[in-house]
């Protein structure tokens, strides 16, 4: 049998088996399927070798193990931290109406326009590395940055317009 046939066989003998006893170490079935195909995912990655030991569902059973004690770890360190810095604030702000406004206006973009304009206003990059890195011409890219532009200008005006009389 092949390695890819062999460790299928493996994993349809014993994925449920392993994958009910990790459930009962952490008591969350979608934690315990996570663990679970994590767990053979390292086991296929070294199958070779997991598949020359006398058991390798005590390996992937034990390396599942490990992974949920691992998590456990790290969700007592996180309380722990939270406990430190006090409690969240009783309320958070949303995003401004500018954010939305201009959330909604990236949104009318054609992709190839917002693409540019996020590259070049919000990651800082050049005209020239966004075509290195698009693959297109320099012209492209400042054709699409002013047709965004264009775009953009009728979108995000300010329509409140205070009375000064």
């Amino acid at each position: 049998m092949g390695q890819t046939a062999d460790f299928d066989a493996f994993y349809a003998s014993t994925a449920r088996r392993v994958m009910l006893q990790v459930y009962a170490v952490c008591g969350d079935l979608g934690d315990a399927q996570d663990l679970t195909q994590e767990a053979y995912a390292r086991a296929w990655q070294r199958w070779p070798e997991v598949s020359g030991y006398d058991s390798p569902e005590h390996w992937v059973r034990r390396v599942a193990w490990n992974l949920a004690a691992n998590r456990w770890r790290g969700l007592r360190r996180w309380l722990a931290a939270q406990s430190r810095s006090g409690p969240p604030p009783e309320t958070t702000d949303g995003p401004s109406p500018e954010r939305v406004a201009l959330l909604a206006a990236l949104r009318r973009l054609p992709h190839a326009q917002r693409q540019a304009v996020a590259m070049h206003y919000l990651m800082d990059m050049s005209v020239e590395e966004i075509a290195s890195s698009d693959g297109v011409p320099a012209g492209t890219v400042k054709a699409r940055l002013s047709r965004a532009r264009t775009a953009l200008a009728p979108l995000l005006t300010d329509v409140e317009v205070s009375d000064a009389a």
